[in-house]
């Protein structure tokens, strides 16, 4: 049974000083992708889609406090677990779906960093691309860690102003906003933007990157450091959580009280900065650059950790940024989305294929985490109790029903059935 924690522990100074590995994970499901699900389902559904950003973040922190509590328990990352744990054949289909996932993320993230350099500063996609590309690899390939970290709690507190600022501004209708965040509703129409706005939340790649970076942290063997720590992960990881919720739910409000009032069907992030300025006023488009191009640098950053702490974990090799293997994945790993936004893409229509992708991906995510974190050969006395296992059996099934109707629907609109 998993070990548990005292509350009292979470208003010491030294919970304070932990904070940090949480952030770096939330910034992560603020990204650009999350930027095109949820303004396609604000300006196409209104607040209906609100609850799914609400269940989302729930499972998420489930899943976190899962993958985080393996890295205390194992001394490593998942990665490095299903490697060891699983056969050859398995670790190849969830080491080398995990991959392509990062790349699709990577994606998502330099675009965004690259839209947002245009929106500001009016330069080229394909120069904000290679400013974004730079930035990232630069400062993960330094290795200096609590930097990063330091870096992106600013950046996650910034975009929360800037999405807070907008909610006052657009005056949302909050009754039909509080309704929908927590009472599920979905049709044919709107089951492609619920699925990818799921995995534009709970993201693959990130439940591997809170298992490495709790590693960051020290701890001893003894049974009592460990539930120190784990009660600072889980104080951790629901504050930073619920500012993500927060940040996601806003976008989904402001896209529903700005371009769903008046009948706006946003195709692209370009479009949708355009529009808020004639409708809203221009602070709104500036808080909308800043709040997008920090999206996209802080988001990118952690995506470059999270694959290259996947791609040395599955292959064996050493987890260290100063490693020229490691180095060398950064930017081997980042190409694909560099020469996406140089041939010329659809944007929009790229970020929300990437985050569709990321959501067919999750269960080959979800379920490795599940039978390790399960497994008290792997886990000690940290193993996963009776409630645990339950809910993350449930929600697994709700993510697999999900992909199912996404993948039933995209056959049979292809087919000409219509939505």
């Amino acid at each position: 049974m998993a070990a548990h924690p005292d509350p009292r522990v979470l208003f010491s100074r030294s919970f304070l000083r932990y904070l940090g590995p949480g952030f770096i994970v939330t910034v992560g499901f603020i990204d650009p992708g999350n930027w095109a699900t949820n303004l396609a389902a604000g300006s196409r559904f209104g607040y209906e889609l609100l609850w799914v950003i609400t269940l989302a973040t729930l499972m998420l922190i489930l899943f976190q406090g899962m993958s985080a509590r393996l890295g205390i328990a194992t001394g490593h990352s998942l990665a490095y677990a299903v490697r060891r744990r699983f056969s050859r054949p398995w670790v190849a289909v969830f080491g080398g779906s995990i991959v392509l996932a990062c790349v699709a993320t990577d994606i998502a993230e330099i675009l965004g960093g690259a839209l947002g350099f245009n929106l500001l500063f009016g330069l080229p996609l394909w120069l904000g691309g290679v400013l974004s590309l730079v930035l990232k690899v630069g400062l993960v390939a330094t290795g200096r860690y609590h930097m990063i970290e330091r870096l992106i709690v600013v950046f996650l507190a910034i975009i929360a102003v800037c999405y807070v600022g907008e909610l006052f501004m657009v005056k949302p209708d909050w009754a039909s906003a509080a309704r929908s965040a927590v009472v599920p509703q979905v049709s044919g129409a709107s089951i492609a933007v619920a699925v990818g706005m799921l995995g534009a939340v709970v993201m693959p790649h990130n439940i591997y990157l809170h298992s490495n970076v709790i590693l960051s942290r020290d701890w001893t063997a003894d049974p009592a450091d460990k539930a120190r720590l784990i009660s600072y992960e889980m104080g951790d990881t629901t504050i930073a959580m619920s500012m993500g919720w927060l940040v996601n739910s806003a976008m989904v409000i402001v896209a529903a009280a700005v371009f769903n009032r008046h009948a706006i069907d946003v195709t692209s992030i370009e479009q949708a900065s355009a529009t808020l300025e004639p409708l809203v006023g221009a602070l709104a488009r500036g808080l909308f650059g800043v709040a997008l191009l920090l999206a996209g640098l802080g988001s990118s950053i952690t995506s470059s950790m999270a694959e290259a702490n996947v791609l040395t974990g599955y292959l064996g090799r050493p987890e260290d940024p100063r490693s020229t293997f490691y180095r060398i994945g950064l930017f081997v790993l980042a190409l694909p989305a560099f020469l996406v936004i140089v041939a010329g893409f659809d944007s929009y229509k790229v970020l929300l294929l990437s985050q569709v992708l990321l959501s067919i991906q999750l269960p080959l995510t979800i379920l490795p985490l599940l039978l390790l974190t399960g497994d008290r050969r792997v886990m000690g006395d940290l193993v996963s109790g009776r409630v645990e296992r339950s809910l993350g059996a449930v929600a697994g099934v709700v993510v697999v029903a999900l992909n199912v109707v996404l993948l039933f629907t995209v056959f049979r609109t292809a087919a000409g059935g219509g939505p």
